[in-house]
């Protein structure tokens, strides 16, 4: 044989013995494997059996009577229960054990359910308030403030001996008083601590029949510790924790759901605030009330020394749903133990500017109207003290909303007019002018040179008494007004419920068609109040823009963004939106339309062009703000030019 034919055999000889050992090597394994199965299935089968013999026998010995066995139950009940009783004491026991009833009082316009376990208030029935509905004469269910479900006040206490906590919530309290006089009903449900009440808490409550809102609206609660320092465990402050639920009350799921929120006032800031929308804890110091605020509607927690809180909510409601959040808030107030009453109140009523803002306290306003957004520091001070004040005195002589409305649109227009009129001669005067303005477009084509376009435009500015801003500054000014106005309506609890031609609800959106289907950033409804105001958004734009871009060749850019996508956004946006405020809008720029046609009709170029001529020929000194403008351009011409030399 030759050498390749050993080394082939010698090959194929190692391979076969190597997949002869490796081969033995599994099978051990595998027969390790089987060996460990068998054992820990006859170890399974052992344990069942064993069990079961077990069952058995026990089954077997178990020959006790059903009556041995539940006074066996029953002696372990009575353990438990002695326990209990040891640990928290024989009155406490009892009244976890008592049956509880509810306490209804009303007045001219609420009806308040009063639990007395807890000695709480569970639910809060407006009377002059109903629940949306699509048709108006659905609309007969009252507005609930409240779930009584979810109704939790509760103050932290803690058994003298065994340290184990109470919760007032699941005690039952002991109605001491109810009475009715002078138009003041009082109800105090007492929690006795022990049996001879040398110690006590007592929750005292006084509802009001007044023919003033925001004193009926208000209900009084006194709370008494009576020698309940043993109670406190130590701790110098007393806690005390509120949950609730907030009912869906209104049509647009979205604009309730945004401003569904705690608000509180913190008196050092001087201003109300709002947690997180995320629903973060967040600890305040200091505060006087607390809110579980409604897009209309709020249950304030008010004190009358300041407090502090730890404050959440929950956004997990979702669309379709009865309720909106869920609400939390421990309050903390100092405890003496040589105090024996604490003073507090709860509004539960509208957002109503005009009630809030007389809402008192101790013999003080409060600030409750602080909840409603009006627009803040910026703008807030004009619905305070114009838009508020003359919508109030058109609601109390116009039977019809939407005259109010356009009213008070006309109103604000005729304010600003001479804002518009002079807008408007400023683009008058830019019209007139535009041949000399191409001109300097033809004359300076280059970018290089810029600056000297930019210097001739300003002369010629100069000359014809045309300020560049002039078309804009009114515009500006305006904008507050604006503002103050957006805000102001869909915070308008007026509004709610009220109906104009098509709209059954001023306060939330119109729908003329309601679509099968959900377009993101839109909706499932078409709004013909915001259409109709997309329409006149558009005209105006388009009107604005054909008068204001003429010699501006860099506005031509400006046209798609302004003319056509500005007004679509606005559509989305407002789709949601209040109808009133849609309808305001709408109104706002239909006038403005026509004083925008009215004064083109009667302003004629000719004599502008005139009065353009005759004050370029008088002498006219330049102001200090052309001088430092002229300065700046022509400073910036040199540095132009000085680089340009360079890079050459």
């Amino acid at each position: 044989m030759d050498k390749k034919t050993i080394v082939g055999l010698i090959l194929m000889g190692a391979i076969f013995v190597g997949f002869v050992l490796y081969n033995n090597k599994q099978a051990e394994k595998y027969n390790e494997w089987r060996r460990e199965q068998q054992i820990e299935q006859q170890k399974q089968a052992a344990e069942a059996e064993a069990e079961r013999l077990a069952q058995a026998a026990s089954e077997a010995q178990d020959t006790r009577s059903e009556e041995e066995k539940a006074a066996e139950r029953a002696a372990a009940e009575e353990r438990a229960r002695q326990a209990e009783i040891a640990a928290v004491g024989e009155a406490v026991f009892a009244a976890a054990e008592a049956e509880a009833e509810t306490v209804t009082i009303e007045n001219s316009v609420m009806a308040i359910d009063f639990s007395t376990r807890g000695a709480k208030v569970t639910n809060v029935r407006l009377k002059e308030y109903t629940r949306y509905a699509d048709k108006k004469e659905e609309r007969t269910e009252p507005v609930e403030l409240l779930q009584p479900q979810s109704a939790v006040f509760n103050m932290d206490l803690s058994a003298p001996m065994s340290g184990q906590k109470i919760a007032t919530d699941d005690l039952v309290f002991r109605i001491v008083d109810r009475t009715e006089a002078d138009g003041v009903t009082t109800l105090a449900m007492r929690l006795s601590m022990d049996p001879g009440e040398s110690s006590y808490v007592e929750y005292i409550y006084k509802v009001y029949d007044t023919t003033d809102p925001s004193r009926d609206y208000l209900v009084d609660f006194d709370v008494r510790l009576h020698n309940m320092e043993r109670y406190m465990s130590g701790r110098d402050e007393v806690l005390m924790r509120w949950r609730n639920r907030s009912n869906k009350n209104e049509r647009g799921f979205q604009n309730e759901n945004m401003a569904t929120t705690i608000a509180f006032y913190q008196p050092s800031e001087g201003d109300m605030d709002t947690i997180e929308p995320d629903g973060s804890h967040e600890y305040h110091r200091d505060l006087m009330w607390l809110a579980f605020k409604q897009q209309y509607f709020a249950s304030v927690f008010v004190s009358r020394t300041p407090f502090n809180a730890n404050m959440e909510f929950s956004t997990t409601a979702q669309e379709g749903r009865d309720y909106m959040k869920d609400f939390a808030a421990t309050v903390a107030f100092p405890f003496d133990k040589n105090v024996d009453e604490y003073n507090f109140a709860f509004y539960y009523g509208p957002n109503d500017y005009r009630i809030l803002k007389h809402v008192e306290f101790g013999g003080e306003t409060i600030d409750l109207e602080r909840m409603i957004p009006l627009g803040g520091w910026l703008v807030g001070w004009i619905n305070r003290l114009v838009t508020i004040p003359i919508f109030g005195w058109l609601k109390d002589y116009l039977p019809s909303f939407g005259l109010i409305i356009l009213i008070l649109t006309l109103l604000v227009k005729a304010v600003i007019f001479p804002l518009t009129y002079k807008s408007y001669l400023s683009t008058a005067k830019m019209r007139v002018i535009r041949p000399e303005m191409e001109a300097l477009n033809a004359k300076y084509p280059r970018k290089e040179d810029a600056m000297k376009k930019q210097q001739a435009m300003m002369e010629l500015y100069r000359k014809a008494g045309i300020n560049p801003m002039g078309g804009c500054l009114p515009l500006l000014i305006q904008m507050p007004i604006l503002w103050a106005l957006f805000r102001f309506f869909p915070a308008s609890i007026e509004l709610r419920g009220e109906s104009f031609l098509w709209a059954n609800d001023l306060s939330s959106y119109d729908s003329i068609i309601d679509l099968p289907f959900n377009i993101p950033f839109y909706g499932d409804h078409v709004s013909l109040f915001a259409l109709l105001m997309t329409i006149s958004i558009f005209a105006f734009s388009y009107y604005s823009y054909n008068q204001t871009s003429a010699g501006q060749p860099q506005m031509a850019g400006m046209k798609v963004m302004m003319v056509y996508v500005m007004p679509i956004m606005m559509l989305f946006f407002f789709n949601n939106y209040s109808s009133g405020l849609c309808y305001y809008y709408f109104l706002s720029q239909l006038i403005t339309i026509t004083q925008m046609y009215l004064i083109r009709r009667y302003v004629d170029d000719s004599k502008v062009r005139a009065n353009i001529e005759a004050k370029a020929a008088r002498p006219r000194k330049k102001s200090k703000f052309q001088q430092r403008y002229e300065e700046m351009l022509r400073q910036q011409q040199q540095n132009l030019n000085r680089e340009q030399r360079r890079q050459r």
